[in-house]
């Protein structure tokens, strides 16, 4: 009777044989299943909420775990990562670049802030990129071709499958954003039509858009039914949806929740069968991938560093206490409130007073990129709306609403643009006596442009009147409050904002 040794070793050679005999069969089984993985609309390398949420050295840790449990996995980017954020104003995107390398970040379609910095800085991070830049509508007028050489496509392979990949970028960029006049932005709905059949004659039998899109374009691509799934950006919120047979999917922003998405294959046919996804919390509980750590780290000891250099001056004392900011027009808040106007050339801005944080006055002389931080810590972004002039009244009274003796309100105004009175011994929502804008009185029905954070516009402090607004710059293009008023003063070189009399308390 042949031992059990001998009987295993029989039996281990045929399963070789068998490998060797059907290893093409098995390769393409194994194909069954593809991951992807999406992130979107990512501006912080390090975590946000106070620690507790993103870092992409945590989604470094995750990623490596579900390639373990699946191989074949993609990573994707929607889009928008190089701009905006503090640490980008100083090195122009090159910390993210470096984290997204050392992360391992298969594919990215370039977003409309991945222009804030012009051509030339893109073209740099590109290089530095060891991952696949797309954006198949992003065109160069000088030689008809994708932006900087970039395919039009790719076609990537596991086994049998081929999974073709385009990007497509929301054409509103042209404007939204600093792109050079060589460049154009072609049609996304076009430019997949005319794509797509190319992909599927290569052998593609998957399609998968990555796009930096608003929704309604992503759902018009949806209907045309030439994808089989949409990976976004643009909107930072959790987004989910489908139009036709195409599912879309959307993260947030910042890498508060790694999106996965598992495609389901038929190993016969090599189509798409089914999806199933999830959404991933990234969160303090994932430990820091050490690899990632490390780089990410070099760059916040970087970033510490430069913040401290100057951007410019103040011939004046700035008052920047809470009570100043919460109470009364201050030279401050003028000043803040004038960047804001002048970089998106609106009529006026309104800002709050509870925005301004630093609690504190800085002396006359140099002023460092990690002042305006603490004066503008949120990272709010600058948008600009239509407002009729009954809004913008009602704005204000808002913002008065809540004065009385030795109180502090954050919805306090300061204001660029217009100036007004108000008497704080009338009822709440009937103190503001006059306004004017630009010299001249306020005009209930009349149209006009106002500049003011995300924060406010969306109802914050008390200031829901905004929320109808039409969105002139919306907030995915719109530059954030520390980074619009570092520019400010850098373009200045030296500034010296004074009270005006923009605000008078008549009592």
């Amino acid at each position: 009777m042949a031992s059990f040794q001998a009987i295993w070793r029989r039996a281990l050679l045929a399963a070789v044989a068998l490998l060797s005999l059907f290893g093409g069969v098995l390769a393409q089984e194994a194909t069954s299943r593809v991951t992807l993985l999406q992130l979107n609309d990512v501006y912080q390398i390090s975590p946000v909420d106070k620690g507790k949420s993103a870092g992409l050295a945590r989604v470094a840790t995750l990623r490596k775990k579900v390639l373990a449990e699946s191989p074949n996995t993609l990573f994707l980017l929607g889009g928008d990562t190089i701009s905006p954020s503090v640490a980008s104003t100083i090195f122009k995107g090159e910390q993210v670049i470096a984290a997204w390398n050392s992360i391992g970040l298969d594919y990215a379609v370039l977003g409309n802030h991945e222009f804030d910095f012009g051509n030339d800085v893109l073209v740099q991070r590109m290089k530095e990129s060891k991952f696949v830049w797309l954006g198949a509508n992003v065109i160069d007028r000088d030689t008809g071709k994708s932006f900087n050489g970039m395919p039009p496509y790719v076609i990537h392979k596991f086994g049998n499958v081929k999974i073709g990949i385009f990007g497509l970028l929301t054409t509103d960029t042209a404007t939204s954003s600093s792109p050079g006049k060589n460049i154009r932005f072609v049609d996304p709905i076009l430019t997949a039509r005319r794509l797509v059949p190319k992909m599927r004659a290569e052998g593609a039998t998957i399609i998968v858009a990555l796009t930096h899109l608003a929704m309604p374009e992503d759902k018009l691509l949806a209907q045309t039914g030439l994808v089989d799934v949409i990976l976004g950006g643009h909107e930072h919120e959790l987004l989910q949806s489908h139009a036709g047979r195409t599912p879309i999917f959307k993260w947030g922003s910042d890498a508060r929740v790694l999106g996965r998405i598992d495609l389901n294959i038929n190993p016969k046919t090599l189509h798409l069968e089914s999806l199933d996804w999830a959404g991933i919390p990234v969160t303090d509980a994932t430990p820091d991938d050490p690899e990632a750590a490390k780089v990410i780290a070099e760059y916040e000891k970087k970033l510490s560093a430069e913040l401290d250099k100057p951007l410019g001056r103040t011939a004046v004392e700035l008052d920047g206490t809470n009570l100043g900011s919460r109470t009364r027009e201050t030279n401050l808040g003028n000043l803040i409130a004038d960047a804001f106007r002048f970089t998106t050339k609106a009529d006026i801005a309104i800002v709050n007073g509870g925005s301004i944080r630093a609690n504190a006055t800085f002396t006359a002389g140099s002023i460092s990129k990690r002042d305006v931080v603490s004066m503008l810590p949120f990272e709010n972004p600058i948008v600009k709306i239509e407002a009729t002039g009954a809004q913008i009244k009602a704005a204000l009274e808002n913002g008065i609403s809540q004065i009385v003796e030795a109180s502090e309100s954050g919805r306090f105004p300061q204001v660029s643009g217009l100036a007004f009175e108000y008497d704080a011994r009338k009822p709440a929502g009937s103190r503001v006596v006059s306004v004017t804008i630009n010299g001249q009185p306020l005009d209930e029905k009349k149209t006009y442009t106002m500049a003011s954070s995300v924060f406010l516009i969306e109802g914050g402090d008390g200031y829901t009147m905004f929320k109808s607004a039409k969105l002139l710059i919306t907030p995915e293009s719109a530059a954030i409050d520390s980074a619009v008023l570092s520019d400010f003063i850098s373009a200045a070189g030296e500034v010296s904002p004074k009270i005006e009399g923009r605000i008078k308390r008549l009592n």
